[in-house]
């Protein structure tokens, strides 16, 4: 069987209930950072739409955030991969298969740097969009060399936009137009300050950093779609079904939604809007970013890791499973919902689609996938939504503290291989991903208080860790001791019992 490529598809051979995106060898305009399953199924799907009706003519080049990933599998197939879409949209099962043929080629910054200044140099480069997860946009002290890749992608950005700065020299027309999709709050605003700071911290002359700030634009954004990634339980048998092997196909739900922040102007140069798709250009995005951050993420973040230690290991299977799908109901509507203010029957019908979506029955969404850098997620997703009940209420919210201390048994684990911590539970061996220094953390913390009667010690030591959530959140008025309960609960009965007391069956 052969594998998808532009050959291939040349070939004829792609069967006819497969779209093949525009095969024109279009200019890069385009600069991406992430080749993960979101931003295929969602950015990269998106303009391989405007493309193909003509309304763009831009391919992508996308960088490789991390030393290890994705960019020789994408590269061996051409960038070329097979997209599903499914699910039901007006009461009706709806499936699209699509071959995005966007991506010009993934590059890898830490062994191909000087490849990768020449895409940041291009003629036509206008757009970078990046999706690193909520721990990617940071800054970390590192000196720069110039020539040589960074750490951090902030970093990494602000040397591409120097380079470029330089080859034009500062020219005007030559800016770039930032387009973060990391789920934190204000992520343009965030990602621009990032690179302010590497300018001033790096030394770099003043007409650089007033280029950045006139030529160039930060927009702040939302992103909506569940993305289960590449199909593995089903992976044989669509290879079957589309007679040819694509091993970095991926899939995603029908429903999108992208709220961009900033002047409408660049909708102009990037049409998503004249090609049907679901984004919306404002100048006010928080009403959007509250409501679906709080309900849609925060329920994910609040469940996923808990559901996992009561043997579950999808999203679909929570929604079937009376305990954890009553702690998310709960957790939502008595929880969150209460938390910031927008009409009631907004928020509540907004809750009631999302649950709809997890139960998607063609959307396989991995809890362990949903798991990766469960730490940063709690504290853009959920922690807020703690934090305002307690000044709204006076009183602790039991599901959202309870899936803290779920959290914290989640990451129970002593040794650090392959840059993953691993985990048990229940006889259950697995991966527990987060950044390094989150690892570590958790790995000493294990080690340290190793015994059942250090429990109340373990907790409170992560509670009080300010890198983690901003904060001591042992300040907070018996949080530490109900998450303590919670944990202890949860570690002699199980997850699941630790659930049902909670929410009372």
């Amino acid at each position: 069987m052969e594998t998808l490529s532009r050959k291939y598809i040349e070939s004829g051979s792609v069967p006819a209930d497969i779209k093949v995106g525009s095969m024109k060898q279009a200019p890069v305009k385009i600069m991406q950072f992430g080749e993960g399953n979101f931003l295929r199924a969602f950015v990269d799907w998106m303009i391989n739409r405007i493309n193909s009706k003509g309304l763009f003519e831009g391919s992508v080049a996308v960088v490789q955030p991390l030393e290890r990933g994705l960019a020789d599998m994408i590269n061996a197939q051409d960038g070329l991969y097979t997209l599903y879409l499914r699910g039901v949209e007006n009461g009706e099962v709806k499936v699209e298969k699509e071959i995005i043929t966007v991506i010009r080629e993934c590059v890898n910054p830490y062994s191909q740097w000087e490849k990768t200044v020449r895409y940041a140099v291009g003629d036509e480069l206008r757009f970078v969009i990046s999706n690193t997860t909520e721990a990617g946009i940071e800054f970390v002290e590192e000196p720069f060399v110039r020539g040589a890749c960074q750490k951090t992608y902030p970093a990494k950005l602000t040397s591409l936009l120097y380079e470029r700065y330089k080859a034009f020299d500062g020219a005007e027309d030559k800016g770039i137009v930032m387009i973060p999709c990391e789920l934190i709050d204000r992520n343009g605003d965030n990602l621009k300050k990032c690179v302010l700071k590497y300018a001033k911290y790096w030394e770099l002359e003043d007409g650089f950093v007033k280029w950045i700030e006139s030529a160039c634009a930060f927009l702040n954004t939302l992103v909506d779609r569940i993305v289960p990634g590449y199909p593995r339980d089903e992976a044989d048998a669509l290879e079957k079904s589309r007679g040819y092997k694509d091993s970095v196909a991926d899939t995603g739900e029908i429903f999108h939604f992208w709220v961009i922040e900033g002047d409408k102007k660049y909708a102009e140069e990037i049409p998503f809007h004249k090609a049907g798709l679901n984004v919306l250009w404002t100048d006010n995005m928080e009403p959007y970013r509250t409501r679906k951050v709080r309900i849609l993420n925060g329920a994910h973040t609040m469940t996923v890791l808990a559901a996992y230690m009561c043997g579950l290991d999808t999203v679909g299977e929570c929604m079937n499973d009376p305990d954890i799908s009553k702690f998310m109901r709960d957790g939502i509507f008595d929880e969150i919902i209460p938390t910031f203010d927008l009409p009631e029957n907004e928020k509540r019908d907004f809750a009631s689609a999302v649950l709809e979506r997890f139960a998607n029955p063609f959307i396989k969404h991995m809890l362990l996938s949903i798991s990766l850098n469960s730490v940063s997620k709690y504290k853009v997703r959920v922690l807020p939504s703690v934090e305002e009940y307690i000044k709204r209420f006076s009183k602790l919210p039991e599901k959202t503290l309870f899936s803290l201390s779920a959290l914290i048994r989640f990451y129970k684990g002593t040794v650090i291989e392959g840059g993953k911590l691993k985990g048990e539970v229940c006889g259950r061996n697995y991966d527990i991903c987060d950044m390094p220094e989150v690892l570590e953390f958790f790995a000493e913390a294990y080690k340290e208080y190793a015994k059942d009667r250090d429990a109340e010690a373990l907790v409170r030591k992560v509670l009080s860790n300010k890198a983690f959530w901003g904060k001591d959140l042992t300040d907070y008025e018996g949080l530490a001791e109900a998450v303590v309960k919670y944990y202890i609960c949860m570690c002699e009965n199980g997850a699941r019992a630790a659930i049902k007391a909670l929410i009372g069956e």
